[in-house]
């Protein structure tokens, strides 16, 4: 017997990240937004390899799933129409949506979604970056409008994992994904220009609402030029600027305040001295002040966290944890002389110069650890060599970055800390912490399993394994001639709910 679930699967994630934003370039039936970002789409154009927040943010606009998110944190219908899972959980069916077409015209087909959900489970031989998609046994072509998927074990959180921009539908021939992007988005992909735009265009042939403004550009900026660009008019919408940036821009813009749904933290490797020591990672903790640095960086914006979770992840966030570690130089003195570390020592913070809210923060944090006999220096790097040296190559001592969830999970931020993942970017490990992330991954009793999550946020903010600070407040200012700027709770842009104002 099967059981037909309803299709809409709510989830525990409120608001997060912008989107939205337009030009004031209009003539005839033709339309143009030109939106600012802060890095290049430089880890991968192919959805299944994108590692980096910013780019999954770009690609959501191209490509799809079965299932993706709404605004609301709902899993609504996408290349599929719907699904059912079977009672003993191991089978989801997916009936695929008529009509859907691929941007070089051609019809998607259950050989595609076949194809498609394979490499980015890392069956076909590709890395996967879902490490729950380890959980696919097989994946099943049972007619033209019905792929089944068997999971080896149940996993309550399936549908969410596959409505992610890492677990989107392209074509099954298109021999180049990396540099020529095939989706079933309401854009398509036109072309990139290496650190300067990415251009795309809305789909005629789009399944689902179109988007009201046919041209759209990515531009390429730093800090600097963003905001004079924004001032000039020159760039319609962008995000990711500060609190201090926001009163630089005029009156041309409405400014939107959210939250970026994402952990701020000092990222420390683990595996490194003199951080390989949770009494030093400890002490840090005590040496910083979070709200002196949301006064001094984010003008009192931002909420405090105290470990891998944000707090309109409302099911599993856990206030009482913000408060760990209160500012206190003498404990962190304390720590550090029983760690042998009485003098203190130097170390460096590797930032992505790209971030401006990341350099702000990490300038605040040098001062204030220098208090305790911390001698910080920061290192600024382009955003494609943070990406290989700290991110992939894990060569790095600490960094100040924002981690986002990838999908409308937990596990999605909490994963991450597992011993052997491929994106432990900082070398954390923990047997206690293992073995509770693998009961909860197994287990279908849902208070149970938060009560296990509970737990592993608890064991990182008691190891320290980073300095928590915050979930930044996002600012996103749009040029007043639009409307439709939405928040999502997922670090995204959908720029197809943007149009004119009548």
């Amino acid at each position: 017997m099967r059981k037909r679930l309803v299709f809409i699967l709510s989830v525990f994630l409120t608001l997060t990240i912008a989107l939205g934003g337009c030009s004031g370039r209009k003539t005839g039936d033709s339309s143009k937004i030109v939106v600012g970002i802060p890095q290049d789409l430089e880890d991968s154009l192919d959805p299944h390899k994108a590692t980096a927040a910013g780019t999954r943010e770009v690609l959501f606009n191209v490509f799809e799933g079965l299932l993706k998110p709404d605004e609301n944190g709902n899993l609504i219908p996408a290349v599929a129409k719907e699904y059912e899972v079977t009672d003993d959980g191991l089978t989801y069916k997916f009936m695929l949506r008529d009509g859907v077409k691929f941007h070089n015209g051609n019809p998607v087909t259950a050989e595609d979604v076949k194809y498609s959900i394979e490499k980015s489970a890392g069956m076909t031989g590709e890395e996967s970056l879902i490490a729950a998609f380890s959980n696919i046994k097989e994946v099943n072509v049972v007619s033209d409008a019905e792929v089944d998927v068997v999971l080896n074990e149940t996993d309550v959180d399936f549908p969410a994992y596959i409505a992610s921009v890492n677990a989107s539908v392209i074509p099954k021939d298109n021999a180049t994904p990396d540099t020529t992007p095939i989706g079933t988005g309401p854009y398509k992909y036109i072309s990139r220009s290496p650190q300067e735009n990415i251009i795309m265009e809305s789909f005629d042939d789009y399944w689902g609402n179109k988007a009201s403004i046919k041209n759209l550009e990515f531009k390429i900026e730093n800090g600097d030029s963003m905001l004079m660009d924004l001032k000039g008019g020159t760039i319609d919408l962008t995000m990711h600027i500060s609190a201090t940036q926001i009163k630089q821009i005029g009156d041309d813009f409405d400014v939107h305040e959210g939250s970026m749904n994402l952990v701020q933290a000092l990222y420390l490797n683990n595996k490194i001295k003199p951080f390989d020591d949770a009494r030093v990672r400890q002490a840090m903790c005590y040496a910083i002040d979070k709200q002196a640095i949301l006064d001094l960086a984010f003008e009192g914006h931002g909420s405090p966290i105290g470990s891998s979770m944000f707090p309109s992840f409302g099911k599993y966030y856990m206030p009482e944890l913000e408060n760990k570690y209160p500012h206190d130089e003498a404990k962190a003195k304390e720590l550090l002389k029983e760690a042998g570390y009485a003098d203190g020592f130097s170390m460096t913070i590797t930032v992505p110069s790209n971030y401006t809210p990341h350099v702000d923060t990490a300038q605040v944090l040098v001062e204030q650890l220098k208090t305790v006999g911390i001698n910080a220096s920061i290192n600024q790097v382009e955003w494609n060599t943070w990406l290989s040296d700290v991110y992939t190559g894990r060569n790095y001592e600490s960094t100040v970055i924002g981690v986002d969830a990838s999908s409308l999970t937990a596990d999605a931020l909490l994963g991450r800390f597992y011993s052997s993942a491929d994106n432990n970017f900082i070398n954390y490990s923990n047997e206690e912490y293992d073995r509770l992330y693998e009961e909860s991954r197994k287990t279908l009793d849902d208070n149970r399993r938060t009560e296990l999550i509970k737990q592993m946020e608890t064991l990182l903010s008691e190891d320290a394994a980073n300095v928590y600070i915050q979930d930044m407040a996002e600012f996103v200012p749009i040029n007043k001639k639009f409307e439709g700027y939405t928040f999502y709770p997922l670090y995204v842009q959908d720029i197809s709910r943007i149009k004119y104002k009548d």
